[in-house]
């Protein structure tokens, strides 16, 4: 591998490291503010939606897409790859995938601590097969809708995206490892959370159409999360 690989995958982990969620809070509510001090205590885009407000929890979570697809992008678009390194080219967007999804759930600008990775996820997706990704954030959707469990629509959603996107890419060999890899990133990150699933204390997502008194106790935590903000 190159040089200019090897800076690539350090810039493509950098974009994902930017914790867009700490930098909304202090952004909206003063530099003091820490969305870390908040709620679940994450920077994701869902306990930004649930502390700050849906709109700026959706920026958020847009944002940190992007972060997903932008490296794999500029990974395919480097032609000039397939002629120098052909053998290691098929790898650049799995690498550069990975390298983004490692940055947002481990940042150097946090401690090397950070986000569970789903929404960065979704955009590496998107970058490697817009379908696969589309079809991918729907899983989520539709578990969330039916759940209203965030947690178990994502570590069910990440590893069923990542078969689709092997299969349109064509069932080649190296999106086999990056399934696996960020599989077991999304999982992993989730640990607490399938416990608490397990314990009936996971909160639910309240939508409009949700009448709380119905929920029951593990719904009215205080950190659960309203979808109107």
């Amino acid at each position: 591998m190159t040089l200019d690989a090897i800076i690539f995958l350090l810039l493509a982990y950098l974009c994902g490291s930017v914790p867009v969620g700490l930098l909304a809070g202090k952004m909206v509510k003063g530099r003091e503010f820490d969305i870390r001090e908040y709620g679940s205590g994450n920077i994701g885009a869902s306990n930004v939606w649930r502390t700050l407000g849906r709109v700026c929890g959706s920026v958020v979570f847009l944002i940190d897409v992007v972060k997903g697809v932008l490296p794999v992008a500029a990974a395919h678009l480097r032609t000039d790859w397939q002629h120098s390194m052909p053998a290691v080219a098929i790898w650049m967007p799995v690498f550069a995938g990975l390298a983004s999804i490692l940055g947002h759930n481990f940042s150097p600008f946090l401690g090397f601590k950070g986000g569970k990775g789903v929404a960065t996820s979704l955009g590496v997706a998107f970058g490697m097969s817009p379908t696969a990704g589309a079809i991918g954030l729907g899983i989520w959707v539709v578990l969330l809708l039916v759940t209203r469990y965030i947690s178990l629509a994502s570590v069910i959603a990440v590893p069923s995206c990542c078969v689709f996107i092997w299969w349109f890419n064509h069932k080649q060999f190296p999106y086999i490892p990056f399934g696996i890899l960020a599989s077991t990133f999304a999982i992993v990150r989730h640990i607490a959370n399938m416990k608490r699933l397990k314990n009936g204390t996971e909160p639910k997502v309240i939508f409009p159409w949700n009448n709380k008194a119905d929920d029951d106790g593990s719904s009215g935590d205080s950190h659960a999360t309203s979808a109107t903000g």
